[in-house]
């Protein structure tokens, strides 16, 4: 039997539970990862799979959590090997029954740009080993992702390298509602639908009443079957019990089953005896489908726009017509193009519309580039904007979430080549009104094209919701007739096709005076006859202005919230008349062109400007500017420091998120290394503010939370030995020793690991040229990682308990005493 077979036929499927948890209590010991327990001890891992299938499980994860090339590095098997393994030792367990065998596809291991190193092709050929592997597996299972572009990684490789096997995706989230790396829910389950996936879900981190909101969240932006795997509460660090038994555990699933619950089983805690809990508790429950809420939606990684009213466009990441931009792209300066995009978002642009095609570059190399740049500093949708196939299939492959191609015609050529890629990575589209024979004259032929769009795309599977269409903006000065035959093609669109509708707005004032008078009114008139996706410069005000006035009068932003946040401080010119373009908010007057200078932040100095938008060359040039007249350190600790504090803050308030908070690090590198290399010409001294060693500790692989903690460390000034992964006492001891260490942070993500970093502790307390004379050490131990508390830290004798990169800033600045 099929899962589509049992999805169909059953109201809930049951999944496993925690593997992990059992071979923890089972005591058997490995070397490196629990993964080579397939090949050294199969009997025992088709044992534990066998007692989740007695319990109740319809399907089981084969042991290969972790068997990915970057974590099994060492081992002594090929990934294959280990993936080979695990299937059969599953299969073995399943034989006679018509329980179904999944690959289970964890993270990596290290994080993806912009946030990490590891860019999304090598994360993508790391995945697809794995799925090249998985002949055997009924079902392709990635789990625990707190990325979802890692998700979608790995989603892509088991579509092109494993096609045909169902895939389940369940992303991990933090109590407050996100990701670690700051996904949404409603970004995960719109992203992850897009991408064709079976199902999808939550996994792991925190038991079910605590998940309730997340799954209740994502259950209104998909309507596929949800997974729910929870674990078993959290664990005690001292005895490595959780605190949600299986009868409570089970009637919390049952209480929470009808947000839409189809796939069910538990994660971390949960043994056998969960799983048959469960499967009582639900045996009198009737399966409920999701009510998924109506409308189109577009988001990056962390922000969803519902399309339900006019939501702005902006304009500005766009060469034509524009000198300084084409000199940008021509020159590299990604800087420049980061500054036109948050200065529009700034202004009020919702989405923003990138654009970069210029005959002299490579478009789809730098298209990618400047997607990838753009993702980093800022968390608004994207609108990508080219006309080549190749362009379009690179972005979307490259873009975090869910994107609008723009766009799609009624050329066959082009309905034949876009729409597909539009249904292949689950965007949305702009269609234009235009075919072979142009631009037509008339409304009732655009809307004839319009239509004809609609049905090729319904045809291939994408919802009419989806196709925003552009009945185009003719210069009224050239053709003025042109401007109401615009108005109503668009107003039948909309209310015959039901689609949602965009418009470039800017060309239809070309060639007259005071364009800015031209385009607010025909902007005024297109939202009264149903725009929906007006594209703009977000920083008239104008402009700006009449949308959000729009939005007012027609009863859309209720309370008129979003006006007043927008105008409350809001000070008319004094002069009476017309305000000028700059005299609103986010309010730039509306040139041709934009120089380079930065994007402003209230206060700052164009040093600390660029760190807090993450622009690493105007943050390099800026400190060059500021040595000029300011010794080295006075920069440190009166422009880095404050400006890397107030991200810090912005972090923790849930205001940026893991990207922003990495390209701000950077950029304060940037800055960092001007400095150093001014003290190490002049030899005014050393910016070091202490030494630090980082490492995880021993039998523990883990180490993104670690090289987090590096990156925020090693621009704050302080010198990081970084002793890596998996790292024995001695070597800890041995090197605090050798570098005369005062500060040693320390990380465990499991359970299994935590005897580990008591036992380092306790090495570093007894090493007496480790201690000062009254017999106190002299090395202050930070302790964090997931499954560290603060009465567990203090327990085996940590001076500080760190729950985050900041927290460990934190402590290294009570240590150093700066």
């Amino acid at each position: 039997m099929d899962l589509k077979t049992l999805l169909q036929e059953r109201d809930f499927l049951f999944l496993d539970g925690a593997t992990g948890t059992l071979i923890q209590k089972s005591g058997v010991a490995y070397e490196h990862n629990p993964e080579t327990l397939n090949m050294t001890h199969p009997d025992l891992i088709t044992s534990f799979h066998r007692a989740y299938i007695d319990a109740g499980s319809d399907l089981v994860y084969a042991n290969t959590f972790g068997a990915n090339s970057y974590k099994l590095e060492g081992c002594g098997y090929p990934t294959d090997a280990i993936i080979k393994a695990a299937l059969q030792n599953a299969k073995a367990a399943a034989a006679g029954t018509d329980v179904l065998v999944a690959l289970d596809v964890g993270p990596i291991g290290q994080l993806l740009e912009p946030a990490g190193a590891l860019s999304f092709e090598e994360a993508y050929d790391l995945f697809a080993e794995e799925m090249d592997a998985a002949e055997e597996a009924d079902v392709i299972v990635i789990e625990t992702m707190t990325d979802l572009y890692e998700a979608k990684a790995a989603v892509l490789a088991a579509r092109e390298h494993a096609p045909g096997k169902p895939i389940l995706v369940t992303m991990t989230f933090e109590s407050n509602g996100r990701t670690f790396a700051g996904v949404s829910a409603e970004a995960a389950a719109l992203t992850l639908s897009g991408l064709g996936v079976s199902a999808l879900g939550v996994n792991c981190s925190l038991g079910p009443k605590d998940l309730e909101p997340v799954i209740e969240r994502m259950s209104r932006y998909t309507d596929l079957p949800l997974i729910f795997k929870p674990n078993a509460g959290l664990p005690d660090p001292n005895s490595s019990e959780y605190d949600i038994g299986p009868e409570d555990f089970a009637e919390a699933v049952r209480s929470i089953a009808p947000h839409g619950l189809k796939l069910v089983g538990g994660c971390c805690g949960t043994t056998p005896e969960y799983i048959a809990c469960l499967k009582r508790a639900l045996a009198d429950v009737t399966y409920t489908p999701q009510t998924k809420d109506e409308g189109p939606v577009v988001c990056s990684a962390s922000t969803v726009v519902r399309i339900n009213g006019p939501r702005i466009i902006g304009e500005r990441i766009n060469p034509t017509g524009k000198k300084l931009f084409k000199k940008a792209l021509q020159e590299n300066d990604i800087d420049y193009i980061l500054n036109q995009a948050l200065r529009q978002v700034e202004a009020g642009a919702e989405i923003l519309d990138v654009n970069v095609g210029l005959p002299e570059i490579d478009e789809q190399a730098m298209m990618v580039k400047v997607l990838k740049a753009i993702q980093g500093v800022c968390d608004a949708p994207l609108q990508i904007d080219s006309t080549k196939p190749d362009v379009l299939e690179a972005a979307l492959r490259a873009y975090n979430g869910r994107p609008i191609v723009n766009s799609v015609n009624g050329e066959e050529k082009s309905l034949s080549t876009v729409l597909p890629l539009v249904k292949k990575y689950g965007a949305t589209v702009v269609g234009l009104t235009l075919d072979e024979n142009g631009i037509p004259k008339t409304a009732e032929e655009r809307f004839q094209i319009a239509k004809r769009i609609v049905e090729r795309a319904e045809a291939l599977g994408i919802p009419r919701e989806d196709v925003f269409i552009d009945c185009l903006t003719l210069t009224v000065s050239a053709e003025q007739a042109a401007c109401k035959e615009t108005l109503e093609g668009l107003h039948r669109v909309k209310t015959e096709l039901g689609c949602k509708t965009a418009l470039g707005v800017s060309n239809i004032s070309f060639g007259l005076p005071y364009r800015e008078l031209v385009n607010s009114t025909f902007l005024t008139m297109a939202l009264e006859e149903g725009l929906d996706l007006p594209i703009i410069n977000p920083n008239v005000a104008s402009m700006t202005g009449a949308v959000r006035a729009f939005r007012v009068l027609r009863g859309i932003d209720e309370n008129s919230l979003d006006y007043i946040e927008a105008y409350q401080n809001y000070t008319p010119p004094a002069s009476g008349g017309a305000a000028p373009a700059s005299a609103a908010p986010g309010g730039a007057a509306p040139a041709a062109d934009v120089g380079s200078g930065s994007a402003n932040t209230a206060g700052a100095s164009p040093l600390q400007n660029a760190v807090l938008k993450g622009l690493k060359t105007e943050g390099a040039n800026a400190t060059k500017t500021m040595l000029e007249t300011k010794d080295p350190l006075s920069i440190v600790n009166e422009e880095l420091i404050p400006a890397l504090d107030k991200v810090g803050a912005d972090f923790e308030a849930g205001k940026i998120f893991l990207p922003q908070l990495i390209q701000s690090a950077n950029a304060a590198q940037e800055c960092f290394t001007v400095i150093k290399e001014e003290i190490a010409r002049t030899g005014s001294g050393s910016v070091s503010k202490g030494k630090v060693i980082l490492a995880t500790v021993k039998g523990d692989i883990h180490d993104i939370g670690k090289n987090i903690v590096k990156v925020l460390l090693d621009n704050y000034g302080y010198t990081v030995i970084d002793l890596g992964r998996d790292v024995d006492p001695r070597v800890i001891v041995e090197t605090a020793l050798k570098e005369d260490i005062e500060a040693v942070g320390l990380s465990a993500l499991m359970t299994t690991t935590l005897s580990s970093m008591e036992e380092t502790i306790a090495l570093l307390r007894k090493e007496p040229a480790l201690q000062n004379a009254d017999g106190s050490s002299k090395v202050n131990v930070m302790v964090g990682g997931a499954v560290v508390t603060p009465d567990y830290a203090e327990r085996i004798g940590a001076d500080f308990y760190c729950r985050d990169a900041k927290a460990t800033v934190d402590a290294c600045k009570s240590v150093f005493k700066n």
